[in-house]
Order: structure tokens, then C-alpha cells, then sequence
């Protein structure tokens, strides 16, 4: 499909090599993979984390790094904007595509992160109620 060191343009997507993504490390030119498709962030001012957390993935297949991280699905959202094109097939990994796409997310999940902050809520206010009896009463 692609030579060692080509990008193919198939009409709508662009593959790129790793060893042409490899050449983008600079943070004015700053490339890295994740899920078999290929970003470039050298105009992503706003990371959350510094543009020195980019820096130390730039060129590389930071994938595992991506999902280690836990990023919200805004995060998972913006990253369509930066999406240049993707990995020739020859070059992809298996499993990197096991994570949800964006779209499929289902919002159930962020309706029970509520529920992870209501026992911490609920002890908070059954603390106070004893303090308040038992300390201040006595």
C-alpha cells in the first residue's frame, strides 16, 4: 500500500507512516498517534497539562499515555480537531481501536458519577449532625 516512508492520500483520509510521524517533534511542528490515527497538536495551546506534556510524547504512538491519563470525552472531542489522517494499515496495532469512539459514549455513565460524590456528600453531612450534637451539646 504505502512505501516505508509515504503519505498516502486515499481521498478523504491521509495515512502516514510512524517514521513520518516521527519526524514532527518540535513544538512548532508536533505530531503523535493515538488509536492508530495520527494528530497534530502544534497549535494546541490549551492543554490542561502544558504544552511540555506534549512535547515529551511528540512523534511517538502515545496511546497507552492518552488512556492512562483518563481524559474526559471533551478531551476525546477535541481531539477530532486536530486529526490529520491515520496509520497505514501495515503499521496499526492491534486492540488500539478497543477504546469508545466518541459518538457511542453512553451518557448513563456520566449520570452515575453523581453518585460517587453522594456518600462522600452524605458522611460530610452526618459528621456535622454529630459534631453539632454530641460535641456542642455537651
Amino acid at each position: 500500500m504505502a512505501s516505508e516512508n509515504s503519505t498516502v492520500d486515499t481521498g478523504y483520509t491521509k495515512f502516514y507512516t510512524r517514521e513520518e510521524v516521527a519526524k514532527h517533534n518540535k513544538s512548532k511542528d508536533l505530531w503523535f498517534i493515538i488509536h492508530n490515527k495520527v494528530y497534530n497538536v502544534s497549535q494546541f495551546r490549551n492543554h490542561p497539562g502544558g504544552k511540555e506534556v506534549l512535547l515529551e510524547q511528540g512523534g511517538q504512538d502515545c496511546t497507552e499515555a492518552f488512556e492512562d491519563i483518563g481524559h474526559s470525552s471533551d478531551a476525546r472531542e477535541l481531539m477530532e480537531v486536530f486529526k490529520i489522517g491515520e496509520l497505514v494499515e501495515e503499521e496499526r496495532t492491534q486492540g488500539s481501536n478497543d477504546v469508545t469512539d466518541v459518538s457511542d459514549v453512553d451518557n448513563s455513565s456520566c449520570s452515575g458519577s453523581w453518585r460517587s460524590w453522594l456518600i462522600p456528600i452524605a458522611l460530610g453531612v452526618l459528621a456535622t449532625l454529630v459534631y453539632r450534637y454530641f460535641i456542642k451539646a455537651h
